[in-house]
């Protein structure tokens, strides 16, 4: 910044011996990207802070009014355009700058709302960033005739990002956003391959922070098969160009999880089943279980520490989010002791996960601490693990589990599976009180007290002990009660499943009774009571009957032999045939 403000001042140094008649040729210089950045980072951008941001812009221009001498009167305002014949100094363009700066930065401040803009205050917000995109517009104008060839560039990029800013914002025309933002993309693209290492360096991280809206406005057009997961990815960057993008998917989000959440009537804790009424409620747990997937899930392994420690962040603000609305509801609930008893078996679920979880989150802590625990600080000055700060991690994680048991331990009627909690809380507590004493006895040796160190490593020693000997127990009761429940399961399945298998079963049965393994077919035992599709354990498809039938023998009619019949002699029937008579010429030849 101070070898910027120097060159500024030569700047106006050199413009001052400058005649007049020469001036209105001169081509201004301003690294609009670097410019911009700098005063970003340094006045809140690096931590999200528009306010900030934007009061730096509201003193920079009041400066700049001054120091140009270009106020606006003094006890009546008086409008002072700029156009080009204005730009004499370099300063004017500066001031059309952060003026368009100013108006975007109210714009970001108002989207960064922690409960997000009603309805008059994104219209409000919309008409922040139509007059950015009209200073910018103007700038682009002024730097097209009184800038030199990168100044235009540069102008025309941020004058094309205000404007896909703009319409990105109103949900509309998002082929022209699309063009808007390419045509931004194109320029930095162009502008980094030239130029000192920070510029590259700047351009191609802008190029970067403008890849997500473009991908997001060719989703929207429907010309990408851009997934809803990949978005969220795309959403993981950071950037100040990014947080337009972010607010859209994070209401594109919120939205879809309203939709889903209207399904969700009930929550499922450790065999209990609570009904959730309030829609709010139902939004933050269903936020707070998807979070839950990216933890547990498949790809949970790749994740770094870091990573997953932003995510439990989240989840916790999603449960005491739900906490907060259930306990509202309390308060607001009617006499109704049944409606209260729901209330308050959700809450006391809601806060036992959420415990489950400060528990997972503080173990992760103590993962790390310990890779870096045996490490010698290297060149990049990484800060090395002590064994005091694992003892305070355990102690911190002896205080989870005594709260969680109880939780868990409070109320009537509990079931199996809170007092399964209640022991598994009861054994890390074991366990982690031996891991503390071992810590504590190691932050001893390192400070040369050798009694007290052995005397801890023993009391380690016998705390492990103590807690293998109970795991083991706790191992023989769950693996019985484990195949209890198994068993219990595969009789309930067995049950649900035994209309479809006896109709299958009745479907398998055949006529083609040829096996010898049958011992009998069902026509053969009608007059006992067996069932009538075979055991279980019977692999053999039962039959109905032999087909084709055997052959049996069948009684014939007696055979006639007629012994007479060549022995009769029958009369002559010669005189009752008919005689033919014949001609005189047939005599002849008779």
């Amino acid at each position: 910044m101070g070898k910027q403000k120097e060159s500024t001042a030569m700047e106006i140094e050199d413009q001052s011996s400058i005649p007049s008649d020469q001036i209105s040729n001169l081509k201004f210089s301003v690294n609009v990207l670097q410019l911009l950045k700098s005063a970003q980072m340094q006045h809140g951008l690096r931590f999200g802070d528009y306010a900030r941001y934007r009061r730096y812009c509201t003193a920079r221009l009041r400066r700049l009014y001054k120091s140009l001498k270009f106020t606006h009167g003094r006890l009546k305002y008086t409008k002072r355009s700029i156009s080009v014949t204005t730009v004499t100094e370099v300063r004017f363009l500066h001031l059309v700058l952060y003026t368009s700066e100013r108006a975007w930065s109210h714009a970001m401040e108002k989207k960064t709302l922690p409960d997000g803009p009603n309805a008059r205050q994104r219209s409000y917000l919309i008409g922040r960033l139509r007059k950015a995109v009209k200073w910018a517009s103007l700038f682009q104008e002024l730097c097209s005739i009184k800038g030199d060839s990168r100044t235009s560039l540069e102008a025309e990029a941020y004058a094309a990002y205000m404007k896909g800013s703009l319409l990105f914002e109103k949900d509309q025309n998002w082929d022209v956003a699309l063009k808007c933002f390419k045509s931004a993309r194109a320029v930095y693209e162009e502008l980094g391959k030239y130029g000192d290492l920070e510029n590259q360096v700047l351009c191609r991280e802008r190029v970067e922070e403008l890849e997500p809206s473009i991908r997001y406005c060719l989703h929207k057009i429907g010309e990408s098969n851009l997934q809803t997961s990949e978005l969220v990815s795309i959403g993981e960057i950071e950037g100040p160009a990014l947080d337009l993008f972010k607010a859209k998917l994070e209401a594109a989000m919120a939205e879809a999880r309203s939709q889903q959440a209207a399904s969700m009537t009930e929550f499922h804790w450790l065999g209990n089943r609570f009904p959730i009424s309030n829609a709010k409620t139902r939004v933050s747990i269903l936020k707070a279980q998807e979070l839950e997937k990216d933890i547990h899930g498949s790809a949970a392994d790749s994740l770094p520490a870091e990573k997953k420690l932003v995510l439990y962040d989240k989840i916790f603000a999603a449960y005491h989010e739900a906490r907060s609305c259930i306990r509202n509801d309390l308060v607001t609930a009617a006499n109704s002791e049944n409606v209260k008893d729901e209330l308050s078996g959700l809450d006391k679920a809601v806060g036992a996960i959420l415990g489950q979880r400060t528990i997972e989150r503080n173990q992760l802590l103590v993962k790390i601490a310990k890779s870096k625990l045996n490490k010698v600080r290297d060149d990049k000055n990484e800060k090395v693990t002590k064994p005091e700060e694992l003892v305070r991690l355990y102690d911190l994680l002896l205080q989870n589990t005594a709260d969680l048991s109880d939780l868990v331990s409070s109320g009537r009627d509990r079931k199996i599976e809170e007092v399964a909690l209640a022991e598994e809380c009861e054994l890390k507590s074991m366990v982690f009180r031996a891991e503390r004493c071992f810590y504590l006895a190691k932050s001893y040796s390192s400070a040369g007290k050798r009694t007290e160190a052995y005397a801890l490593y023993s009391r380690a020693r016998s705390l492990a002990d103590a807690a293998l000997m109970k795991l083991q127990s706790a191992n023989a009761a769950d693996l019985s009660r484990s195949n209890s429940c198994a068993e219990h399961a595969r009789g309930i399945m067995e049950e649900e499943k035994a209309p479809e298998n006896l109709s299958k079963k009745i479907s398998n049965i055949s006529l083609n009774g040829t096996d010898k393994k049958m011992e009998k077919l069902l026509m053969e035992k009608l007059d006992t009571y067996e069932s009538a599709v075979g055991e279980a354990n019977v692999k053999v498809v039962p039959r109905i009957e032999t087909f084709p039938p055997a052959f049996q023998p069948v009684a014939r009619n007696p055979i006639v032999l007629d012994l007479a019949y060549n022995l009769i002699e029958f009369p002559s029937l010669d005189s009752r045939m008919k005689k033919d008579k014949k001609g005189f010429i047939s005599r002849f030849w008779g």
